[in-house]
This record gives C-alpha cells, structure tokens and sequence, in this order.
C-alpha cells in the first residue's frame, strides 16, 4: 500500500548526531500510524519512535527519550528522525513503517503491527 524508502543513515563517533528520513509513495490518507524501528545483529527489532500523524502524537522508547525525536513534513511525504547524542548501543538498521487510516494517539505506535516496512539504513555509532 505504501512505499517506504529510507535515508541518512552512516558512521559517527559517540556523541554525534544523524537525521533520518523515510520517503512515503504517498500521503493520500488523512492519518496514519508510523514509526522508527531498529535491529541489531543478535537481538530482537524494537520500536524507537512513533508518531500519530492526526493529531501529532508522539512516542519514544525509555532508551531514546531527550536524545531523538521524530517528526513529520506532510508536504514532502516524509518522516525523520533526529538522532543526537549517539551512543555505540545505538548501532543499528533502522526501518521505518506506515500503516493509513490509523491513529495511535491512546499508545501503541510502538507496538502497532505495521504492514508496510522500508528496506532500512545502517547507523553506526564508534566508541
């Protein structure tokens, strides 16, 4: 339903920053659910950031909160994330994804079982 391509990923040192971006096909929906997962190698993919876009809501895992924050250009089709204060345990792909006609605004962006998936970009973050 809706393709999903991201950019922006790369090597930094700790303490550096990157900003993230995810492309959408298309925004012809009026809401949706999205957000920013990651994966490294050995461990299970968990939700970073989400965002309602109706209503602007936002959610963060306790890991990330005060250093990334994730927003949204409706005019361009795209989200970020901003990536400051990068720590090596942030090492990573990172994949965003998209479900239309949702809202996650009461929780869940985090936890929504998002059909649509970007490919993801390699954040590396050196000691």
């Amino acid at each position: 339903q809706v393709q999903l391509v991201e950019s922006g990923g790369g090597s930094v040192q700790a303490g550096g920053s990157l900003r993230l971006s995810c492309a959408a096909s298309e925004y012809k929906y009026r809401v949706y659910c999205m957000g920013w997962f990651r994966q490294a190698p050995g461990k299970e993919r968990e939700g970073v950031a989400g965002i309602s876009t109706g209503d602007g809501y936002t959610d963060y895992a306790d890991s990330v909160k005060g250093r990334f924050t994730i927003s949204q250009d409706k005019a361009k089709n795209t989200l970020y994330l901003q990536m400051n204060s990068l720590k090596p345990e942030d090492t990573a792909s990172y994949y965003c994804a998209a479900e239309p006609s949702c809202s996650c605004s009461s929780g869940g962006c985090l936890t929504y079982a998002y059909k649509n998936w970007g490919q993801g970009t390699q954040v590396t973050v050196s000691s």
